[in-house]
């Protein structure tokens, strides 16, 4: 059995479905620690003809508190500017309709932590994409660990025989000795994104959320991050 192990984002970049493609169980490192200023409440998009980022503003309560336990602060009116600036940079867009469903969830406050949030729209994407693999929150699972050994624990814990780890993980893998800590097979995943006819940029912008690349091409989304 594949594993792959992802903090949850804020519509996330093709990369990460490529990645959700591979394995038949993809855990959402649900209680890390949260990050700001990371992919954890931001991406970008194209707006007003050039890369921006939408960031979701987090209510910051203790030091070190989890992405599970960070709650949206709708003390701000994000919700309204991000659909907003979605809608009115998007609408023209061919496959406008496909990313619709998706930006109208912006704007269902029922939700409130940023982690579950953020794994609706990701499980919302991945059934669009008709990808089939097993979710899990590794808050679920009651492991710890640091780095390589938190990884190990965890597919250890669901009988995983193999790792796939996306790239910019490759080096603390290595130093951490992953591949002598256990006997789980170790493979790392380099997606590299192709061009695309892309709206409204004078130049290809890549590693955009997924968003984009879905208004753009449409039913040829799957195909690509494949």
């Amino acid at each position: 059995m594949k594993c792959a192990i992802m903090q949850p984002t804020y519509y996330p970049w093709a990369g990460y479905f490529n990645l959700i493609s591979k394995v038949d169980y993809f855990v959402f490192l649900d209680d890390a620690q949260f990050q700001k200023g990371s992919w954890h409440n931001r991406n970008k998009l194209i707006l007003n003809g050039k890369p921006s980022w939408v960031t979701i503003p987090v209510v910051r309560e203790f030091l070190g508190q989890k992405i599970c336990d960070s709650k949206l602060d709708d003390t701000k009116t994000w919700r309204k500017e991000h659909f907003n600036s979605i809608y009115q940079n998007y609408s023209k867009h061919p496959y406008f309709e496909k990313i619709l469903p998706l930006i109208e969830f912006i704007k269902d406050e029922s939700y409130t932590l940023l982690s579950s949030f953020n794994i609706r729209i990701i499980k919302e994407i991945s059934k669009i994409l008709d990808l089939e693999t097993t979710f899990i929150l590794s808050s679920d699972l009651g492991v710890s660990g640091k780095r390589s050994e938190w990884i190990i624990n965890i597919c250890e814990k669901l009988g995983c025989s193999e790792y796939i780890s996306p790239k910019g993980a490759k080096t603390y893998l290595e130093e951490d000795g992953f591949d002598s800590l256990s006997n789980i097979k170790l493979t790392i995943n380099d997606f590299i994104p192709k061009s695309y006819l892309q709206m409204k940029s004078r130049n290809f912008e890549s590693h955009l959320s997924i968003i984009d690349v879905m208004a753009n091409i449409g039913p040829k989304t799957k195909d690509y991050i494949l």
